[in-house]
């Protein structure tokens, strides 16, 4: 197991900008495509997340500081601290009990679930699959003083397993968004922090049609640019919302030094509109590296399966240059904080955001994609969204806290426990916990009471996605 583990994380560090190209160069050459095309495909896909995350790399050198500046200003102090997704990841990774049994499993459960057509989606994003590790992490973690290592094992791989199968149904079914909407064709995101939110995002669109005058505001970036001409232009847009970021950050600071505080009001603002401006650009440039494989692919499953279509599953970062989502996640920032302390005064939030505000855009996706980038509804189901983050956050933190221990994790200092807004986007691994954690707190009962709340809320889930007509949804936007 050490030597697959060894192998596993080597492959692991090479990164996405690595290991997808040789990934994507692989599977074109199964599905027949000539060797120059794959190669040229698979280079263009690693330049292609190269130039997304330089640009994402861009918002977050933005964001980060001003973050720092907001929270300073207003004396914002709570005792969990949010260390980002990179952490989380690193720390995930780490727990060598899981690693190896996840990726196995979660490749197996994958091509097993696609062979029984029980899926259309081809997960190929490895690198995403530490969200299935983290789930099978936090409850070994959870279970195993009061049930043993071996049986804390078991089950948490089996919830990592469930999970992994729900994000691959929920890629399925949000595939036609993806592909229409988005403009992705051949893709579907398997990504389990984002996806597991669309069931949330659906439900809230569904209910705002059903509220008078709220139904009917409507923001998109196109009818912003159309109403308000150069100043609905997309980079326009990015930087008032940067401006407005900023000031919120260095305004307070002017009077005591004026010139350094307006300059990085006016550098904040102007990077915040190069990244509404850019990102779109980047994401295009490799998806001119992905089409090759999704036509290779459709081609190989039409003549093998004749009905079939399969999804290429990956990373979410493919779908954040849409304008409603880095608009909508910019302005859920300094949102994010108001609610944070919201939370925190009527005691069920402990984390303060901080490194994942950044990536809010992220979140963005299914905020936006099910009312087709209306900003306003966008801005509605983030605030939906980043509440239960928060709250999830906040009761999985003693967990990771926990497992960077385990792993020699250095804690920032200050900080009393660590968590992240991404661990509290895991919302599926919550949910599948949840009886396991309360049967800790209250025994056999609390297991049995939160067993059938889960299933209950798993089961109204399903017939509501069994009931959407995501077709009609997607109806009237023009072909990619």
């Amino acid at each position: 197991m050490d030597s697959v583990m060894k192998v596993i994380q080597y492959i692991l560090d090479l990164g996405p900008s690595v290991m997808m190209p040789i990934i994507i160069f692989c599977l074109s050459m199964v599905f027949g495509i000539s060797v120059g095309k794959a190669l040229r495909a698979g280079l263009i896909i690693g330049i292609g997340f190269i130039a997304i995350n330089l640009v994402v790399g861009l918002m977050v050198n933005a964001l980060g500081p001003a973050t720092t500046a907001m929270i300073a200003n207003y004396g914002l102090k709570m005792n969990v601290m949010d260390v980002g997704w990179p952490i989380g990841a690193a720390i995930s990774f780490g727990t060598s009990a899981v690693v190896p049994w996840v990726f196995v499993l979660g490749i197996l459960l994958n091509v097993v679930m696609l062979g029984l057509n029980w899926t259309q989606t081809a997960d190929i994003d490895m690198w995403n699959y530490w969200h299935f590790v983290f789930v099978a992490a936090f409850i070994n973690v959870a279970l195993r003083d009061a049930m043993g290592q071996t049986t804390a094992l078991i089950i948490a791989l089996v919830v990592s397993m469930i999970g992994a199968a729900i994000t691959f149904k929920l890629a399925d079914w949000t595939a036609p968004i993806v592909q229409k909407f988005f403009g992705l064709p051949g893709v579907s995101l398997p990504h389990m922090e984002t996806v597991t939110w669309a069931p949330v995002g659906y439900a809230v669109n569904w209910l705002v049609d059903r509220i008078p005058v709220v139904k009917d505001w409507y923001a998109d970036p196109e009818s912003i640019k159309k109403r308000f001409g150069v100043l609905g232009e997309t980079m326009v847009v990015g930087t008032v919302l940067g401006l407005i970021i900023a000031i919120l950050a260095y305004g307070p600071g002017l009077p005591k030094d004026f010139g350094g505080n307006f300059a990085k009001i006016l550098n904040t603002a102007i990077s915040l509109g190069a990244v509404m401006m850019v990102l779109p650009r980047m994401v295009a440039i490799l998806m001119e590296g992905l089409l090759p494989l999704s036509e290779g692919a459709r081609t190989f499953i039409t003549k093998r399966f004749p009905g079939r279509q399969i999804h290429i599953g990956l990373d979410a970062a493919v779908a954040i240059g849409h304008p409603a989502n880095v608009a909508t996640g910019l302005i859920m920032v300094p949102l994010a904080l108001l609610i944070a302390i919201i939370l925190n005064a009527v005691g069920i939030n402990r984390m303060l955001p901080f490194a994942d505000l950044a990536i809010l855009p992220f979140y963005a996706i299914w905020a936006v994609g099910w009312s087709k980038g209306n900003i306003i509804r966008g801005v509605i189901n983030g605030c939906v969204f980043v509440t239960g983050m928060l709250i999830i956050a906040t009761q999985l933190a003693p967990y990771l806290t926990s497992m960077g221990h385990d792993v020699n994790f250095k804690m920032p200092e200050g900080a009393v426990q660590i968590s992240s807004i991404d661990i509290g986007a895991h919302l599926d691994g919550y949910m599948l916990a949840l009886p396991f954690i309360k049967f800790l707190e209250a025994g056999w009962a609390g297991f049995g009471i939160t067993l059938v709340i889960v299933v209950v809320v798993f089961a109204a889930a399903a017939y509501m996605i069994m009931k959407s007509d995501v077709a009609a949804i997607v109806a009237d936007i023009e072909e990619f």
